[in-house]
């Protein structure tokens, strides 16, 4: 049976917990080191919009009461942008998740190793089988932009395309999951992946796996996990 993970988010999380798990997820990301200060931001899909960070508020001083809920058709006049000033980069949040059913949080960083990828304009390619966790063969990197702008918006798009994470030129990272917990993940495995690059890099070009190899193994992930939770699922349901 199929699920719209769409419902589910909106059916099963109460706005309360969605609040301290961004709050949460905000910390988890300055202690793993793929951000900093008021950098980066995150969202999570709530009814018909999304809760996301407010503006220039660093991890360590974020409290619940202090995310901002979006209408996912808000546009800039909104009086909420006067009110409590949600993050500058909330235009790729409205649009990814209007776009995305598939998603329901989105989580942006700019953390060390990929930002200096991105600072290159480059993508990275298969030089690691976990690449396929973003959905294929590569990470894109989409073009410049100034940052909270459309045009970053619609570059980030492009680049999301049939994909999970992206980098953004000069920029960093957005990584997206069908909850925080798994964009929270994806994020720190770019940040991963991108060292090793780095790293493989100082003995040459990094070889990269081909197509046909990059392709079984987003295969293989297509159903990674399903049997366990669909064996959790049975155990827990009440006949």
């Amino acid at each position: 049976m199929s699920v719209n993970v769409t419902e589910t988010v909106n059916d099963s999380a109460d706005e309360a917990s969605l609040r301290a798990g961004i709050v949460k997820t905000a910390l988890e990301m300055e202690r793993l080191g793929i951000n900093q200060g008021t950098s980066g931001n995150v969202s999570v899909r709530w009814r018909d919009g999304l809760l996301i960070t407010p503006s220039g508020v660093p991890a360590s001083a974020l409290a619940a009461d202090m995310i901002v809920w979006l209408p996912l058709d808000v546009q800039p006049d909104a009086a909420v942008f006067s009110e409590r000033g949600p993050s500058s980069e909330w235009r790729f949040h409205r649009d990814i998740l209007q776009a995305r059913q598939d998603i329901n949080a989105v989580v942006h960083t700019h953390s060390n190793a990929a930002t200096a990828i991105a600072i290159h304009g480059r993508d990275m390619h298969a030089h690691h089988y976990m690449i396929a966790v973003a959905g294929g063969n590569s990470i894109r990197c989409a073009p410049y932009a100034t940052f909270g702008s459309q045009a970053l918006s619609d570059h980030a798009l492009q680049a999301l395309q049939d994909r999970t994470a992206c980098l953004l030129a000069h920029h960093g990272v957005i990584a997206l999951g069908r909850d925080l917990a798994r964009a929270l993940w994806l994020a720190n495995e770019v940040e991963v992946l991108a060292k090793q690059y780095l790293l493989a890099g100082q003995l040459g070009p990094p070889p990269v796996l081909t197509d046909e190899e990059i392709g079984e193994v987003v295969k293989k992930f297509s159903n990674y996990g399903l049997r366990r939770e669909s064996s959790n699922s049975n155990s827990n349901s009440k006949a």
